[in-house]
C-alpha cells in the first residue's frame, strides 16, 4: 500500500475571513468588480468568492494558486459597438 501524504487545511483562516467579508459586501450591494472597484456591482456568488480569494492572495494568506485552463468571458475581444 502506498502511503498517502497527510494534508492540512487547503485554505488558511485569513482566506476564509476575506471570502466571508466579500460575501457580506455582495449582500449589502457594495462589492464591485474591476481594478480599484470601478466596475459594476457584483451579483454572482461565485464572483464574490473569487474576489475574496484574490484579495486574500494579495494579502499573503494561504490560498492554493489559480488553476489554468478554463477561461470564461467574452468570445470576441473588444467592446460592443453601437450604431
Amino acid at each position: 500500500m502506498a502511503a498517502r501524504k497527510k494534508s492540512g487545511r487547503k485554505y488558511g483562516k485569513a482566506a476564509s475571513k476575506r471570502v466571508e467579508s466579500a460575501m457580506r459586501r455582495r449582500k449589502k450591494g457594495t462589492l464591485r468588480s474591476g481594478k480599484g472597484g470601478k466596475g459594476g456591482k457584483v451579483k454572482s456568488r461565485k464572483q464574490a468568492i473569487a474576489i475574496g480569494l484574490s484579495e486574500a492572495r494579495s494579502k499573503g494568506a494561504k490560498v492554493p494558486r489559480k488553476r489554468g485552463g478554463k477561461k470564461g468571458g467574452r468570445k470576441s475581444g473588444g467592446r460592443k459597438r453601437s450604431r
